[in-house]
C-alpha cells in the first residue's frame, strides 16, 4: 500500500512539473525571439488550459511580435473576457486595436465607467448575483418572521436589482458574436460573393459584429464605422 501511495504521489508531483516545463520552454523561446516556435508551444499548452487568460495573453504577444495585430487583438480580447481587471491585458488589447485604428473604449464612455462595468468577469458576476440573491432572501425572510422591515433588507434588494441588471446587460453583450479583421485589408461587399460590389474596406485589427452567415461569407457591422455588409470568413478571426 505504501508503495502504491508513493507511486501516486510521484505521478501527481510529476504532472505540474511537466506543465511548468512546457511553460518555461515557451517563455524561453519567446525571450529568444523565436515567436513562431513560442506560439506553437503556447497553443499546445492552451489545449490543456482552455480557460487560462494568460495563455491567451502570451499567444497575443507572439502574434503582435509577428506583425499579426488582428490575431493578437483577438487573443487579447479572449484573455480580457477571462481576466478583465488585469492591467497588462487591457493595455495590450487597447494597443493592438488602436494600431488598426480601432477604439477599445467606445467614444463618449468614460474610462472609469468602462473599467467599472467590466471589473468582474462574467463568471465572477454570476457568482456575486447568486450569493447576493440568497443573502437577500434570508434577510427578507427574517424581516417577515419578525414582522419588522429594516434598512439592511432594503439595501440588499437594491443591490440585487442593480446587480441583476448589470448581469443581464453583460450577458446580452456576450451574445453578440465579435470578430477581428485578421487580414491586412478586408473588403466589405453588398452581398455574399465577389460578384457583389465592394462598398468599403476594414483594416486589420478592426472589430466587427457578425449578424449572419452564408457559405464563405459573414454579414457584419464594422463597430467603429457603423458600416454594414458582407465579408469573407477567412479574413476575420472570431473571438
Amino acid at each position: 500500500m505504501k508503495r502504491i501511495c508513493f507511486a501516486l504521489t510521484a505521478c501527481l508531483a510529476f504532472v505540474p512539473s511537466f506543465a511548468q516545463s512546457d511553460l518555461q520552454q515557451a517563455e524561453d523561446l519567446y525571450r529568444q525571439g523565436k515567436f513562431s516556435a513560442a506560439l506553437n508551444a503556447y497553443e499546445t499548452i492552451l489545449k490543456n488550459n482552455p480557460n487560462d487568460p494568460f495563455v491567451y495573453y502570451n499567444i497575443g504577444n507572439c502574434y503582435f511580435k509577428m506583425g499579426s495585430k488582428g490575431l493578437a487583438a483577438a487573443n487579447y480580447y479572449r484573455a480580457f473576457r477571462l481576466a478583465p481587471r488585469d492591467s497588462d491585458i487591457r493595455h495590450n488589447l487597447t494597443l493592438a486595436l488602436e494600431s488598426g485604428g480601432e477604439r477599445f473604449v467606445p467614444a463618449g464612455i468614460p474610462l472609469v465607467l468602462h473599467k467599472a462595468f467590466f471589473y468582474l468577469s462574467e463568471a465572477e458576476l454570476k457568482g456575486w448575483v447568486y450569493v447576493l440573491f440568497w443573502l437577500t432572501g434570508v434577510l427578507v425572510f427574517w424581516c417577515l418572521v419578525r414582522r419588522k422591515w429594516n434598512h439592511l433588507a432594503t439595501l440588499g434588494c437594491l443591490l440585487l436589482l442593480l446587480s441583476t441588471g448589470w448581469l443581464y446587460t453583460r450577458l446580452h453583450l456576450a451574445q453578440e458574436t465579435l470578430a477581428v479583421v485578421a487580414s491586412p485589408v478586408a473588403e466589405i461587399r453588398s452581398g455574399p460573393g465577389t460578384n457583389f460590389p465592394a462598398s468599403a474596406s476594414a483594416a486589420q485589427g478592426h472589430l466587427v459584429t457578425i449578424l449572419d452567415s452564408k457559405d464563405a461569407w459573414y454579414e457584419v457591422v464594422v463597430n467603429s464605422q457603423g458600416i454594414k455588409g458582407w465579408i469573407e470568413k477567412d479574413t476575420v478571426e472570431k473571438i
